[in-house]
């Protein structure tokens, strides 16, 4: 199967298209920028909704459910939101089908006209907001901590199956709050679990930091972000956290009455996630040889493939490794068995490393006698040999060897492509090579807007922890006080 994958060197981007589709993640649909996500891919996107779902309650958050169509009208109230939003809503005006008098098949019913269009959701927070109206009314109903499991649809042009697509699946967090302290500290939190799951899960080192005023949510105040670094030096949102004031609150008219018997609008912030973690998962950690999976996150972590002539050793293999496969179960370890006998173990050994799976276990008659088992891990393709003995806790430490290793690759990869760069030429050269460019850029809109439509690099972020270093702008050459982060991305 890796002989057919084009090389990361050769095409980076068509390498990614080719592990998407032939590892069995996803497919592109019948309906034009959407995708069929297949059962191996979702399996994966499962993991990620079970970890990160712990973690939003956790964190004391509960899981609602809002419709998918918006009245038209809704978007109206909020400007700025409306206005980020406008050109990709997917817009229904009509209700009803029939049959066409002139042959011609199903067409609109031109009679079934809806007296206001409903918008298709690209994000939920004017639905949520009419909705909270509703529910809050004291101090005693906040802090109020939904999050949303659900389907957005932007109607994207130029699309990349998991990265952009015009349908995708995401969580949608939406929190009200008695005070601003409150919801910044909110927005904050909620960052933190984004990063906390990105690097100990998904094993994927982020930058955190706040988006620029160009770059921030439509309708936001703050828009905080985590960013990851992929392989090819392109840089890819991971996450995001809004900070967005009392905008929707005035927008929807949701006060709430304050324990000095005083109505006052909410605070409110809104975050999110979504199958674009796929796109970072695959692009991050893979190769040339096929996929490779961080084991907290693999929907197979271990494989088991006998190796056999007989049948009579079939079958004293079978009960071998069906006990070793039951010792790693009861670890929690997530265990297939390929016993398949359509495929020979080279086939299935190809297939596996393809796939991802972080370790293979191969016993054969040899290996009975001798009490051992050959154990391959994905990420190093290093092979050796183990006894059988005690191997459920050789395995689980080895899982958890390939997660670590796996996060200091990344993480030394970003390390070698994050560059200082101080002049305007510098950057014009490194640009081009790909990777975070650390740089002094003067504040302005203005600025940003030219550097982008020149070379387009965005600043991807301005680091929460950054410390003040007197300098000018790469750009301009007026005076600044701090490195925001540049790059090409996704």
């Amino acid at each position: 199967m890796a002989k057919e994958l084009t090389t990361r060197e050769d095409n980076y981007s068509q390498w990614y298209n080719d592990l998407v589709t032939k590892a069995g993640l996803a497919e592109n649909s019948a309906v034009r920028g959407c995708m069929v996500i297949k059962p191996y891919g979702y399996a994966i996107w499962e993991n990620m909704q079970h970890a990160l779902d712990k973690m939003f309650k956790d964190t004391g958050h509960e899981n609602a459910y809002f419709p998918l169509f918006i009245p038209k009208s809704f978007f109206s109230k909020e400007a700025s939101h409306v206005e980020g939003f406008a050109k990709e809503c997917a817009v229904v005006t009509h209700y009803r089908l029939k049959n066409d008098p002139n042959g011609g098949g199903v067409i609109v019913d031109e009679t079934a006209k809806l007296e206001e269009e409903l918008i298709v959701r690209p994000t939920s927070e004017t639905i949520i907001w009419n909705t909270y109206r509703d529910w809050i009314q004291s101090y005693r109903d906040l802090p109020l901590l939904i999050n949303q499991w659900a389907n957005v649809v932007r109607w994207e042009m130029r699309t990349r199956l998991f990265l952009r697509t015009a349908e995708f699946l995401w969580q949608e967090g939406h929190t009200a709050h008695a005070t601003q302290a409150e919801a910044v500290a909110e927005a904050e939190k909620m960052l933190d679990v984004y990063a906390d799951f990105a690097e100990n899960w998904m094993a994927i080192p982020v930058l955190k930091g706040v988006k620029s005023a160009n770059e921030r949510f439509a309708g936001a105040i703050e828009t905080y972000c985590i960013e990851a670094l992929m392989q090819d030096g392109k840089a890819l949102q991971a996450g995001t956290s809004h900070f967005l004031g009392q905008n929707f609150a005035k927008a929807f008219d949701v006060k709430f009455l304050s324990k000095e018997n005083k109505q006052e609008y909410v605070w409110a912030t809104s975050w999110g996630v979504s199958t674009r973690l796929m796109g970072a998962l695959v692009m991050t950690h893979s190769d040339d040889n096929g996929l490779v999976l961080p084991p907290k996150l693999a929907s197979i972590q271990v494989v088991i493939v006998p190796i056999y002539r007989t049948e009579e050793q079939f079958e004293a293999i079978t009960v071998k490794a069906l006990e070793i496969k039951k010792l790693l179960e009861e670890k929690g370890v997530r265990v297939k068995y390929d016993n398949r006998d359509t495929q020979k173990p080279g086939f299935k050994f190809s297939e596996w490393e393809f796939k991802g799976v972080p370790i293979r276990l191969a016993i054969g008659p040899r290996d009975l006698e001798n009490q051992t088992v050959e154990v391959a891990r994905r990420d190093t393709l290093e092979k050796e040999s183990l006894q059988m003995q005690n191997i459920e806790l050789k395995v689980v430490h080895l899982l958890e060897q390939i997660q670590k290793n796996l996060f200091q690759k990344a993480l030394d990869l970003r390390t070698q492509k994050t560059f200082k760069v101080d002049t305007w030429s510098d950057f014009l050269v490194q640009i081009e090579k790909g990777g975070f460019l650390m740089a002094h850029w003067d504040g302005t809109p203005e600025t940003e807007q030219k550097i982008k439509e020149e070379t387009k690099a965005t600043i991807r972020l301005i680091p929460l922890d950054s410390v003040s270093e007197t300098g000018k702008c790469i750009y301009s050459g007026n005076p600044s006080n701090r490195r925001v982060y540049f790059a090409r991305a996704y």
